[in-house]
């Protein structure tokens, strides 16, 4: 496993990042501990959640989960950075029960820490931009957690380029480190954060963690897996294969020549475009952690990146993407 710094940070990461909305809802409890064992094996020592993932079957089950696993042995612990997120509501509906509000952030943060059986989280990261909250509030509530001793960092996710701008202003009016990372959905097919995400990211020195590597499968063998009956498409998967079937093909063939499995060129793509520290893979299956394990050995040459690009065109920095 290849590992480097979040962001301006010096806190080592793996540069796969392992994701656990999984867990629960769709992996067994069994299998999601024996799934987080594989990725230490693996030298996957960044592990990503959420505390309203689970909620199919109810909020913060998920954070359970990974909790669970951690008091099997404090080694795994020790051996994570652990990234969890606040944002959703958690409640019934009575207010303050999600946001970014200052009572919210104690709450929620608490109620994580109980539920992981830890006593601060590596990555507290921001799961949605909150409009209603001024940035002197929620910054004022992550100082205090730090020094409490509760969170090492923070970051943001889902935010446009001109809220990690705020977000930073506000953060070195008060003297303080800021955001170290930003997670946002990126991979060959949706890449609007190269007008104007990425540069900020680069510009503030934050790390990006890229979500839905494989656009919900599309960029893992989807038609390969169609054919052979593996995979049924339906609905709005359906609807968007068809209109991308064209570039899908030509991925799919360029990754046969390459001798390269398509999900793991996805993610080997992401892992060579900048400020990217690593895509969050969030897997079933272990055969679906191996997969993304391999990505990280696959390097691709100034040759086979313009061929990709030129499936799946991108976007130049703004404004020059729309201007002179």
């Amino acid at each position: 496993m290849d590992f480097t710094h979040l962001g301006r940070t010096g806190l080592n990461v793996s540069r796969i990042v392992l994701g656990t909305m999984n867990f629960g809802p769709h992996t067994s409890v069994e299998d999601s501990h024996a799934i987080m064992d594989a990725a230490h094996e693996n030298g996957i020592n960044f592990f990503d959640t959420a505390n309203g993932y689970g909620r199919a079957i109810y909020p913060g089950r998920t954070e359970e989960i990974v909790g669970e696993w951690f008091a099997k042995d404090p080694a795994n612990r020790h051996k994570t950075v652990l990234a969890t997120k606040v944002y959703g509501d958690m409640g019934d509906g009575w207010p303050n029960e999600g946001k970014l509000s200052a009572l919210n952030i104690r709450r929620a943060l608490d109620a994580s820490l109980k539920r992981l059986q830890t006593d601060y989280v590596d990555l507290y990261q921001f799961h949605h931009v909150d409009r209603n909250t001024p940035w002197d509030e929620i910054w004022q509530a992550i100082e205090v957690a730090v020094q409490q001793g509760k969170i090492l960092y923070a970051g943001s996710s889902n935010f446009a380029g001109w809220h990690i701008a705020q977000a930073q202003a506000a953060a070195e009016k008060r003297g303080y480190l800021g955001l170290v990372s930003e997670q946002s959905i990126y991979n060959l097919i949706v890449r609007d954060v190269e007008r104007e995400v990425l540069p900020a990211a680069q510009e503030y020195g934050l790390g990006v963690i890229p979500w839905s590597p494989l656009q919900g499968g599309l960029l893992g063998g989807v038609l390969r897996k169609e054919t052979e009956g593996v995979r049924r498409l339906e609905g709005r998967a359906k609807e968007t294969v068809e209109r991308l079937r064209p570039q899908i093909e030509q991925y799919e063939a360029f990754a046969d020549e390459l001798g390269t499995p398509p999900g793991d060129l996805a993610l080997a793509w992401l892992l060579h475009q900048p400020a990217v520290t690593g895509p969050i893979v969030g897997p079933r299956t272990m055969e679906q952690l191996e997969s993304a394990v391999r990505a990280v050995d696959v390097k691709l040459d100034d040759k086979a990146l313009a061929r990709l690009d030129g499936i799946f065109p991108g976007y130049k920095t703004a404004p020059e993407d729309y201007a002179w």
